[in-house]
């Protein structure tokens, strides 16, 4: 059984940074998949960053050149860089797990952590 726990939100200005943190535990076969989701209030949870257990990662297009997805050497802990954060970042940020190998398939995803909460201000 995946569990999830995600760290590393807060508040900051436009054009700050935040490091974002999920631990996992459980077989790796049942996180074959690893992303970040997040979610506004009035707003549906969207895909932000995937990456593959054995390589590989993607981006969603609006956070491309400024979020990086990684993961350690074993594939334990996934992070999430946010670089020149915007307002329209602002959301609950959520790690994810799925099993499977078309990880940027984001309606796809079945573990989940709790979330952690990132503000952007002007």
């Amino acid at each position: 059984q995946v569990q999830l726990v995600e760290s590393g939100g807060g508040s900051v200005q436009a054009g700050g940074s935040l490091s974002l943190s999920c631990v996992a535990s459980g077989p790796i076969d049942k996180r074959t998949c690893m992303g970040w989701f997040r979610q506004d209030p009035g707003k549906e949870r969207e895909g932000v960053a995937a990456v593959y257990v054995y390589g590989g990662t993607y981006h969603k297009s609006t956070v491309k050149g400024r979020f990086t997805i990684s993961l350690d050497d074993a594939k334990k802990t996934m992070y999430l860089k946010m670089n020149s954060l915007k307002p329209e970042d602002s959301a609950k940020y959520y790690c994810a797990a799925r099993s499977g190998t078309n990880c940027p398939a984001m309606d796809a995803y079945t573990a989940w952590g709790q979330g952690t909460q990132v503000t952007v201000s002007s």
